[in-house]
């Protein structure tokens, strides 16, 4: 009776099948069921595929797009507006792809590469982006990477956070934005030969080098160690944009070197006093100080859009405790109003913060270490704090003081 049973889409034979699926009143066999998988696969694919060109339609312009970034991040203007032109160009390159366009002009795509201090807002620009995009993002960190083979991952790795971000439809991961943070941490660590290989500096460079490029690339769909066994997912990241940042910590003083060359001679005070004066060096940066720095001619070649993001000023420090949607005060606010707390800053405490933030040079960061110590106590003991908390100079002085 039982090798009788036949499956009860196509009819076949149990026995001519390698397995069968019995429900209560039903059997179905693992031909059935594969070819319906891949009609289902193909659905969900061909409406991420419709959801993500309908999104290419209504992209926003450049200006819309620095916009929405000047609600987050405080000035660099400069910075936001070639963030904005790159991702809108990004747009009409997809759409250029889409439309399967005959004119054979192909357009290539403009990596950027960010330089700034830390806490100038690098990486708050590409969160910024990531909300206000309707495409794929992913924010990758260079730290953890390492040369294939070695403990670390390797830079496929990267790869895998943008296929997770859309549910692994690698039609729609194709078309997205990779956002790789710290890659001043992969430079040369020596420009002399050693006999130790650099399996996290110039051999992640070297790994990079066809990613960024544009080549089809064999991903672990789980990321970590790639295995023999193990089942990979090709993906062409010919269209995917990437912006990298990173602080670049000391080459400034590359710069500045090649700015101003000494004479052969004594330094006099004159000189010294010159060169001693804060100057703005990373608005004269050239290819030829990243490769001082430690980045191999290629990973220079394949960003060609080289901006930077200007140290904070008071000023601007002021604004982010203040202006941004996500303003560090507004925050402190809300966490008191949840216990029905109102809390109040006044301007002369606010300029302490300031000072105190500008003096240790960890740029917007900074602000929130002074503003953890000013609250701490008042949020340990949320019940006994009065329905209006006041800040002022006296209660910031004290506070800090002590710390």
């Amino acid at each position: 009776m039982k090798n009788s049973l036949k499956c009860n889409l196509c009819g076949i034979n149990k026995n001519d099948t390698t397995f069968f699926v019995s429900g209560i009143n039903g059997h179905i066999c693992n031909f059935c069921i594969e070819k319906t998988y891949s009609i289902i696969h193909k659905k969900i694919l061909e409406k991420n595929t419709h959801k993500y060109n309908n999104n290419f339609k209504k992209v926003k312009k450049p200006k819309e797009i620095k916009s929405f970034l000047d609600q987050y991040v405080v000035g660099q203007n400069e910075a936001k507006k070639i963030i904005s032109v790159a991702v809108y160009n990004h747009y009409k390159r997809i759409q250029q792809y889409n439309n399967k366009d005959l004119t054979n002009v192909e357009i290539d795509k403009s990596n950027v590469l960010l330089i700034g201090k830390t806490g100038t807002g690098k990486t708050l620009l590409a969160k910024s982006i990531s909300k206000f995009l309707k495409i794929p993002f992913a924010i990758a960190d260079a730290t953890t990477l390492t040369e294939a083979g070695y403990v670390g991952e390797d830079v496929e790795s990267i790869l895998t956070k943008l296929l997770q971000s859309v549910n692994y439809d690698i039609n729609s991961a194709e078309k997205g934005i990779i956002f790789l943070d710290e890659i001043d941490k992969i430079s040369r660590k020596s420009n002399n030969p050693s006999i130790t290989r650099d399996v996290s500096g110039e051999g992640v460079q070297q790994a990079l080098l066809k990613i960024l490029e544009g080549s089809v690339i064999n991903v672990p769909p789980q990321g970590g160690r790639k295995h023999p066994d193990q089942k990979m997912i090709q993906i062409n990241t010919e269209n995917i944009l990437f912006i990298a940042g990173g602080t670049f910590d000391g080459i400034e003083k590359i710069i500045s070197d090649r700015i101003e060359k000494m004479p052969i001679g004594f330094i006099t005070h004159i000189t010294q006093n010159k060169r001693n004066r804060k100057k703005n060096y990373l608005k004269n940066i050239l290819s030829e100080d990243l490769k001082k720095f430690g980045l191999i001619p290629e990973i220079i070649g394949r960003f060609p859009v080289v901006t930077y993001l200007k140290p904070l000023n008071k000023s601007m420090l002021k604004n982010i405790l203040l202006e941004p949607k996500n303003a560090l005060i507004k925050q402190y606010q809300k966490l008191f109003d949840m216990d029905h707390i109102s809390l109040n800053i006044t301007d002369e405490a606010l300029n302490i913060i300031v000072d105190k933030t500008f003096q240790l040079g960890l740029g917007a960061r900074g602000l929130r270490i002074f503003c953890e110590k000013i609250f701490l106590d008042y949020m340990f003991d949320i019940e006994n704090t009065q329905s209006t908390l006041d800040i002022n100079k006296d209660i910031v002085e004290r506070k800090l003081s002590c710390s």
